[in-house]
């Protein structure tokens, strides 16, 4: 195999482009590992993200395998040649790292390292993380031009991990926004049906003596403003839990949505996937938000009996598709008239991940939103 570490513009261009495309931190500090230890030509390469405890949030290492990885066991505590990187600026670069008098041994199961080159990932006054690569390929060990282009990687790799960082607080207070409005839904839907529920009831309680006939229709409508009212109850509770994509995938998770909505909704609700691959996470969360959006629209606004959502494979990436067969609309009055249906944030979501969102719809001719993003 060949071990010699890629060199020139195009392979530091490449290993730059690598990090910043990344959107979650699990993924960038994923990436800025394999990148560097590809890049440096190194055996082994980890990145550690600090808590606030002596000990490490995170810790990725590349050029392990996961057995060897678990029987290493817990992770690394702040102390040694690891608590050096998170305290300096530039980078340090050992021939023997073991010879090192702050070195203090390591797990039986460690492999083991000589040369080492670390340096800290700062944003700022901030560390942000430290990069540690060992063992390098070629002879006599890591040089001067190695620490300096560890520092090049350190620099992006900073800006890499801000934007994720950030990336990930928006996409939280996106989701708090969108639980915020499904609370709202739930309060007016649910109050309403109560509301009505109570006249009726108050109607039945006067009638039931005089006029025992209508009494007990209006007792019947009670039951059925009951049930009413339960429905809305548990599809917003069930839009209310967070999504279970990081366990389950989009497709299990659309699924399981789906399955909910045809149960608490009178209108049939139907879900078909065909061979569609996992997606990066940024992605299948747009995906998601969409269908949900889509399908929101389509049971509370279009007077629809059937919904149909089908997730397909197009190419290397996926195609979401959310038909009604409800009353429609004119998507160019929609516009002129300052109205969006959600249409903005859907488009917004699918231009987020890279992709495209369509709309077909007409009066009395249902709707059909379409959504396509490319593959990972």
């Amino acid at each position: 195999m060949d071990h010699a570490p890629r060199s020139g513009l195009a392979a530091v261009s490449t290993a730059l482009l690598a990090m910043s495309r990344r959107l979650e931190v699990r993924d960038v500090l994923r990436t800025i590992v394999i990148e560097a230890r590809a890049l440096l030509g190194a055996r082994y390469a980890a990145l550690g993200v600090p808590d606030d405890h002596g000990g490490f949030a995170q810790f990725v290492v590349d050029g392990i395998s996961e057995e060897q990885w678990r029987r290493i066991g817990p992770l690394p505590r702040q102390h040694g040649i690891l608590a050096a990187m998170l305290h300096q600026e530039g980078a340090e670069r050992l021939a023997d790292v073991r010879k090192d008098p702050r070195f203090e041994g390591w797990p039986a199961a460690h492999p083991e390292m000589a040369d080492f080159l670390g340096r800290p990932i700062r944003d700022g006054e901030e560390t942000l993380g430290a990069l540690f690569l060992a063992n390098k390929h070629a002879p006599g060990g890591f040089t001067e031009e190695d620490g300096e282009l560890l520092g090049l990687l350190a620099q992006h790799a900073a800006i890499a991990l801000t934007n994720a960082r950030l990336y990930e607080r928006s996409r939280e207070l996106t989701i708090a926004e969108e639980r915020s409005r499904l609370a709202h839904e739930l309060h007016d839907a649910v109050s309403q049906k109560l509301f009505s529920l109570r006249l009726t009831a108050q109607a039945a309680a006067a009638l039931v003596d005089r006029d025992p006939a209508r009494a007990k229709d209006e007792l019947h409508q009670v039951a059925a403003l009951a049930a009413e009212a339960a429905d809305e109850l548990r599809a917003a509770v069930t839009e209310l839990r967070p999504a279970g994509l990081d366990e389950d995938g989009l497709a299990a998770t659309l699924r399981g949505h789906v399955r909910v909505l045809d149960r608490a909704q009178a209108a049939r609700v139907t879900f078909t996937c065909d061979g569609v691959r996992a997606l990066p996470a940024a992605q299948e969360e747009a995906l998601l938000r969409v269908a949900q959006e889509a399908l929101h629209n389509a049971l509370r606004h279009s007077g629809a009996d059937r919904v149909d959502v089908v997730l397909a494979r197009r190419g290397t990436g996926a195609v979401l598709t959310v038909a009604d067969n409800g009353s429609g609309f004119d998507p160019a009055a929609v516009r002129a008239a300052g109205r969006h249906l959600g249409l903005v944030s859907m488009r917004d979501r699918a231009a987020g991940a890279g992709g495209r969102l369509t709309v077909h719809s007409a009066p009395a001719a249902g709707t059909t939103i379409e959504m396509e993003v490319p593959g990972g």
